[in-house]
């Protein structure tokens, strides 16, 4: 049960700023989120570059990012202390895509490869990616519920280089799981939860899913 940041603008913004909220949001976590912690963003070459650490994220120099118009962060608290590794640690990243996850399923039924249940997720969506991601995201998670015995939550974020697409599920402690937007110049952020001031966001509708460019 993690906490996820999305930040998306037309112009260039200072990364550490944004990754600072996501540690008001992890230390005041009633789920401890120091199980590592990780962040990817767009350079200037409109590549994804990816920092990982196995230290929680309030222990790590935030200062060494510079300004991207597209970051995804997470900071992790694994399920039952297991899976402890820095490889482990989100945004998974390949060519095209980054991808977060919070939630817990139980009693999951797909063959998918994957390390930990998270990274066999993405690869699940990707399965079904045929130009529409957030197509893909509707028939993965369609399935999955399907083949799941108790979902108590199921977030994610996922973004190309063009557009980040959020999915809102969680049967249980709305408090906890739902997560907010707001907007800034020119783009928009998501977080697990508020930070900063808290009067600018607003929640994201549970069982939903929309693109956001």
């Amino acid at each position: 049960m993690c906490r996820l940041l999305a930040a998306k603008a037309q112009t260039p913004f200072a990364v550490a700023p944004h990754l600072r909220g996501l540690v008001e949001v992890a230390r005041h976590s009633k789920e401890y989120q120091g199980h590592g912690w990780g962040c990817a963003v767009l350079d200037d070459r409109n590549q994804w570059v990816v920092h990982t650490n196995i230290k929680p994220i309030w222990e790590d120099d935030l200062d060494r990012f510079g300004e991207t118009r597209l970051l995804i962060a997470h900071a992790r608290s694994a399920f039952r202390n297991e899976g402890i590794a820095v490889e482990n640690n989100m945004p998974f990243c390949d060519d095209r895509y980054a991808f977060a996850f919070n939630g817990e399923l139980r009693g999951v039924r797909i063959r998918q490869e994957g390390r930990i249940g998270a990274e066999k997720i993405f690869n699940f969506i990707k399965r079904f990616n045929r130009g529409d991601l957030a197509a893909a995201v509707k028939r993965a998670t369609e399935i999955i519920r399907k083949r799941t015995e108790f979902i108590r939550a199921m977030n994610i974020v996922i973004a190309d280089r063009h557009s980040v697409c959020i999915s809102s599920l969680f049967n249980d402690d709305p408090d906890y799981f739902t997560m907010h937007r707001r907007s800034m110049v020119g783009g928009f952020v998501i977080c697990s939860q508020p930070f900063g001031a808290t009067e600018d966001w607003r929640p994201i509708e549970n069982d939903s899913i929309q693109v956001l460019t």
